[in-house]
């Protein structure tokens, strides 16, 4: 699972490092030049809830391993563009064919983990999701820096497909998979049951600010870092992706915290570590931006481990499909949050940024202060 979160997310976000640059080979804005990040978010938050029922039919193993395989197939052809609205549609389409992936891989830990291990369960596949995005983002301005774009894209492909055939090979089968009706019935009861529950529909507004937030962050950094007065190189701005280990390290580590003090007390404090470090970032000084970055993306991972557990045990029986609402929100946020944010760059570069990010956050500490007040629920 760690692996399959590694691959999912270095395709996922392979082009953000390069997006000063694709602005430049492609003749287009910032707020443009983003939607190769944006339209792959937003057609996987799309697809998830589809492929969570096609998961609940078909099995999580079936589901997750086509879909890495899918996706590997669909990277490949990214670097052979020659527009940059042909490059949209091979990554929108990457988005669907990945959305099989984390639709199945929450309610595939949720039954196969016992209840006592699924925090650090949960916090090991997300470490995958950050080292795969920190991996690919990285090696992508890497190879640009030395060869050209088209070869940084090719690799990434050449990542994913190695990926995919080790977890092919390497995903344990289900033990206590249970094949459930994916009749039109069936989903809109489940889909009000989930609505009607006290905590869900507020962990599903939780996944979209957090995710938006960090997707606007990232994307817009490289546009600070590589002008006046930083002036940072391809591999630098990649450098800056590296921070993901600290996301790596959050999630293993959260998810144990989790598993002491629990799911109240642990969100709140990582909203506010992310509103700390949007507020570190603001001086014009490269290492201020560093260590507000790392301690932003520390809070995102941990915030994003708590609640993503929180979800697979509120929802019971219906898991699957609440995995895939949550995950659909998350990647909603990604993609329209995390394009939206890219108004405030072109009206008031980081400063505008930072406003708006800070705004999110101050909603996100009201969500977690909610949350914490919820009796807990039946499933859990």
């Amino acid at each position: 699972m760690f692996l399959g979160g590694f691959a999912c997310f270095a395709m996922l976000y392979g082009t953000q490092p390069l997006l000063p640059l694709l602005s430049q080979v492609f003749a287009t804005s910032a707020t443009e030049v983003s939607l190769s990040v944006s339209v792959s978010t937003g057609a996987l938050a799309l697809a998830l809830i589809p492929a969570s029922l096609l998961s609940d039919r078909f099995g999580r193993g079936t589901m997750m391993t086509l879909s890495l395989v899918l996706a590997a197939v669909l990277s490949l052809l990214c670097p052979w563009v020659s527009t940059f609205n042909e490059l949209l549609v091979l990554r929108a389409l990457l988005g669907v064919a990945l959305a099989g992936l984390p639709a199945a891989a929450m309610a595939y830990l949720g039954e196969e983990v016992a209840p006592n291990a699924q925090g650090r369960a949960m916090g090991l596949y997300i470490a995958g999701n950050a080292f795969g995005g920190m991996s690919g983002r990285f090696l992508t301005a890497w190879v640009t820096d030395h060869f050209d774009w088209q070869t940084g894209l090719l690799v990434l492909g050449v990542l994913g497909a190695i990926a995919a055939l080790a977890f092919w090979f390497g995903l344990p089968a289900s033990r206590h998979f249970r094949r459930r009706s994916i009749s039109p019935a069936k989903v809109l009861a489940d889909a009000k049951n989930l609505m009607r529950d006290a905590g869900l529909p507020w962990l599903f507004l939780s996944a979209f600010l957090l995710m938006g937030c960090f997707v606007g962050l990232y994307n817009f950094v490289t546009f600070r870092l590589v002008a006046p007065p930083f002036e940072l190189g391809q591999t630098a701005i990649g450098g800056i992706f590296l921070l993901y280990l600290v996301g790596t390290w959050s999630s293993a580590w959260v998810g144990q915290l989790v598993d002491r003090i629990g799911r109240r007390q642990v969100l709140w404090m990582m909203a506010a570590l992310m509103l700390l470090g949007v507020l570190i970032t603001l001086p014009v000084n490269l290492a201020t931006v560093i260590i507000g970055i790392a301690i932003f993306t520390f809070g995102f991972f941990g915030a994003h481990t708590t609640t993503s557990g929180w979800v697979s045990r509120r929802a019971g029986p219906s898991r699957a499909l609440a995995a895939a609402v949550y995950l659909s929100s998350y990647y909603l946020g990604s993609s329209l949050l995390g394009t939206a944010v890219g108004f405030a760059w072109d009206t008031g570069l980081w400063i505008g940024v930072v406003i708006s990010l800070s705004l999110l956050l101050i909603a996100m500490l009201a969500v977690a202060f909610h949350l914490s007040q919820l009796p807990r629920s039946a499933a859990a």
